[in-house]
């Protein structure tokens, strides 16, 4: 069972200010790319627009409806995505996922602020939510 305590670590400040200031919150006209990306589970649903210049993400746009910890890692995606790489969105990915599920260490480099989320690693059900984004990200570029 849930304590009261648990679920104030989850839904921390930190997590609710970013769910309250996901950036690129508006569709590209032309993106390159687009990927939708859903969990089944709860429902919460991303699509990511990109487009790649010299093979790093040059414009993105995106559409969460996303638990609290979904937004909050399109957040923090959305805020530090222009400029990256497929490698490096594919190690941030990598990382985050084994922070979740593996006593992985904080992924590194732009997306360190992922560690706010480390609390739902005990909330196996959130997992998807959280992952949504870089997931359509990856994916998006990967097409464009």
């Amino acid at each position: 069972m849930v304590s009261d305590s648990d679920l104030i670590n989850l839904y921390s400040g930190r997590i609710l200010a970013l769910t309250a200031s996901i950036p690129y919150t508006e569709r590209l006209e032309n993106p390159d790319a687009t990927s939708q990306k859903r969990s089944p589970l709860c429902g919460s649903n991303v699509t990511v627009d990109l487009c790649v210049t010299d093979g790093k993400v040059s414009a993105f746009g995106q559409d969460v409806k996303a638990c609290a910890l979904g937004q909050a890692a399109a957040s923090i995606i959305g805020a530090n995505i222009i400029g990256r790489t497929h490698d490096e969105l594919e190690r941030a990915r990598d990382q985050l996922l084994a922070m979740l599920k593996s006593d992985g260490p904080i992924p590194e480099s732009s997306f360190e602020e992922l560690e706010v989320l480390l609390p739902a690693k005990e909330y196996k059900n959130r997992h998807a939510s959280i992952m949504l984004c870089i997931e359509a990200s990856l994916e998006a570029f990967k097409n464009a």
